[in-house]
């Protein structure tokens, strides 16, 4: 793979813009889009973009949880759990 294959002017991408959007989707590799030699774009596969927002949420998710432990917001899982069930013992009472 190489990447100054995905690398386009926006001048490609004006004129042909079907051919960059059939090899973004069969390479599932990101295209940039240059102007003035300046990267100024990607383009990507939906199924990429998707799964690299999904990516970044659990990271995110992941960042967060070590902030809570860092700062001692945290409690014993037998406490979380029981309080899990005492809400479902209301909730169908």
């Amino acid at each position: 793979m190489n990447i100054t294959d995905d690398i386009k002017p926006v001048t490609y991408l004006k004129s042909r813009a079907a051919d960059l959007l059939n090899q973004i989707n069969k390479t599932r590799r990101p295209v940039i889009i240059t102007q003035n030699g300046e990267p100024r774009a990607v383009l990507q596969d939906p199924e990429s973009y998707q799964n690299m927002r999904n990516a970044i949420g659990l990271l995110k998710l992941i960042s967060q949880g070590e902030d809570d432990v860092r700062n001692g917001r945290t409690r014993p899982q037998e406490e979380v759990f029981k309080d899990i069930e005492n809400s479902l013992k209301e909730k169908l009472a």
